[in-house]
This record gives C-alpha cells, sequence and structure tokens, in this order.
C-alpha cells in the first residue's frame, strides 16, 4: 500500500477513531510536508539554517517469532530535520502496533523493515535501534545546565512572543532548560509537556525573558518539531549567537516520546538522555 504524501492534515489520522490493525501494513504511515509550518518562520527547504534530528523512542513494538511467541522492545528512532517530511505520530503508533500479530524472523528483519518503511514515509533514511526493556541506554537522568524554572516572574501571555528575548553585552557560553515547556497538538488540542534545552555561546540571554518567551508557547498550537524550529530561530533573530542547540524532550503519549533538536552547523549533537517523565 502507498504511502500517503498530503498537503494538508485533513484525512491525517489524528482526532479520527482507527481501529488497531491485526497484521503489519506499512501504508499506515502518513506523511506531512515540514515546508508549509518552515515558510512562515523564513525557512526555505533547500537552504535549511540548522542541522538536527526529531529523535523518537516508542515503547509499544511487539511481534512474533518464527514459533509464535511475542518479542518485545524500546525501539529509537532518527529522523533527519533535512528530511522533506515528518511522519504523523498516531499514524506512527498504529503502524508500528500492525507488527503485534506478525511473524518476522529476527530483530535484524524487523530494523530492516522499519528503516525502509520509514525512510519511504520521510523521505530520507530514518536510524533505527532496537533496545531490550532493561537497556541501560534508557536510564533515566536529568537535563544538564541551569534550569530556569525558580525564577519568580509575573507571566501575562502564553503565546509566543520574541519580543521578551533581550541580551546583555558580556558573551559567556551557558546551557540553560526548563521544564515548563507546553505546547498542543494542532488537529486534536491536546497538550504536549515538555522540556527544552538550550545551549549556546553568545551575547549572555536574559533569564526572566526567556523563560517568559518559553512559557508562551502554553496556548501555542504546532507539531513538536516545528515548536523546537520556532525556537531556535527566535532566538538566532533576537540574541545572534555564535552557537546555538536547542532541544526539547516532550513527554510520551501513546507509547512514544518526540526529542527533537535543532543546532547551528558544526555544534556538538545533545548527549542522549531520557527524563522521568518521558
Amino acid at each position: 500500500m502507498a504511502h500517503h504524501r498530503p498537503d494538508t492534515l485533513e484525512h491525517a489520522p489524528l482526532g479520527r477513531e482507527a481501529a488497531y490493525p491485526e497484521r503489519y501494513d506499512a501504508g499506515l504511515l502518513f506523511s506531512i510536508p515540514r515546508a508549509a509550518n518552515r515558510a512562515p518562520l523564513g525557512i526555505e527547504e533547500g537552504a535549511l539554517p540548522f542541522v538536527g534530528e526529531d529523535e523518537w523512542h516508542a515503547f509499544e513494538l511487539s511481534w512474533l517469532n518464527a514459533r509464535g511467541k511475542p518479542i518485545v522492545a524500546v525501539a529509537r528512532f532518527r529522523l533527519p530535520a533535512d528530511s522533506p517530511n515528518l511522519i504523523e505520530s498516531k499514524s506512527w503508533k498504529l503502524y508500528l502496533n500492525s507488527f503485534n500479530q506478525t511473524s518476522v524472523e529476527s530483530r535484524q528483519a524487523v530494523i530492516d523493515i522499519l528503516e525502509h518503511d520509514l525512510a519511504e514515509a520521510a523521505g530520507e533514511p530514518v536510524a533505527v535501534e532496537l533496545l531490550g526493556v532493561d537497556d541501560s541506554a534508557l536510564t533515566v537522568t536529568s537535563l544538564p545546565g541551569e534550569c530556569l524554572d525558580g525564577l519568580d516572574i509575573e507571566v501575562s501571555d502564553y503565546t509566543p512572543n520574541a519580543d521578551h528575548l533581550t541580551v546583555e553585552e558580556e558573551v559567556v557560553e551557558e546551557t540553560l532548560h526548563s521544564h515548563l515547556l507546553k505546547s498542543n497538538c494542532p488537529v486534536t488540542g491536546q497538550p504536549d509537556w515538555g522540556s527544552v534545552l538550550i545551549r549556546y555561546r553568545g551575547p549572555r540571554l536574559d533569564r526572566e525573558g526567556l523563560l517568559r518567551y518559553l512559557i508562551g508557547y502554553r496556548q501555542h498550537q504546532d507539531f513538536h518539531e516545528h515548536c523546537v524550529e520556532h525556537i531556535f530561530m527566535d532566538l538566532m533573530a533576537r540574541a545572534r549567537p555564535e552557537r546555538l542547540l536547542v532541544m526539547a524532550r516532550y513527554v510520551r503519549r501513546g507509547g512514544l516520546d518526540i526529542s527533537p533538536w535543532r543546532a547551528t552547523p558544526g555544534e556538538r549533537p545533545p548527549e542522549p538522555l531520557r527524563l522521568a517523565r518521558q
């Protein structure tokens, strides 16, 4: 079955009742072009101002071995930021659940199938790892750097406002984070809770203004990936750092968590980690 290549979300599984499939079906994957949401931010396809990935963890992956015995795993996917499409999360969930009653001969065969299907949907290769449920790579840790959440600030607006982003003359290199990120699904309106990390070298960001800005996503409706790109673009425009990394780690929903990151070219990627809320 062919993958969907829609221009809109009109036919996406999000917000609709959907039966869980009994057998493997790659056609369940629903692609969403990134370009439409990037254009309002001044991001041109083919000339991206950042590098990055969308890291997904899937905690509900199971299949049958050749003897009919269920096998379970946690999957880690890394979808490149320069892929033309993102993959709608509910379709991804339904697709993964289509393996539940499907016999696959080996873990490597599962990886091969996932890599093929996800690359077809994303338009670029997608890295796939299968981890055991007790794998040390899934150990819960904390975000590095200074947490902004203890600042005693007054907040009056809950939509993104880049005017809150101001800087001082001093050039610093620092890592800041907040657990107060919340945005909303653009289709269902459901809340998406997350934490955000900002690592940069450049004029010192005013911490109170930065926290107000991040809280401003509280009533904003957009996909996780585009919220991170919005934050990245606003910081680049208002603070003009030499180097910048923005990463959000969103809370798991439907057995999937999404952790996009975007960085200036040449900036080192974030260290792999998983937060307690994920």
